[in-house]
């Protein structure tokens, strides 16, 4: 699965920290999604799309190789 998670904290200026820390998951899981070494649940997808303004659509595509 590919992301825009690393891009649009980036254009905030936001910390993997402080990003973590608002969606109350370790800057570790930050990470690693933002590597794509790691999917996230559902709810935790949802709710990165709501942090970020944008749909789920648009912050979380399928990879075309799968």
């Amino acid at each position: 699965m590919n992301n825009r998670v690393r891009e649009l904290r980036m254009e905030r200026n936001w910390s993997q920290v402080a990003l973590a820390e608002s969606l109350e998951v370790s800057r570790q899981t930050v990470n690693a999604i933002e590597r794509g070494r790691y999917d996230p649940s559902l709810p935790l997808a949802f709710k990165m799309a709501r942090h970020f303004g944008v749909t789920i659509e648009d912050l979380f595509q399928p990879d075309p190789d799968d």
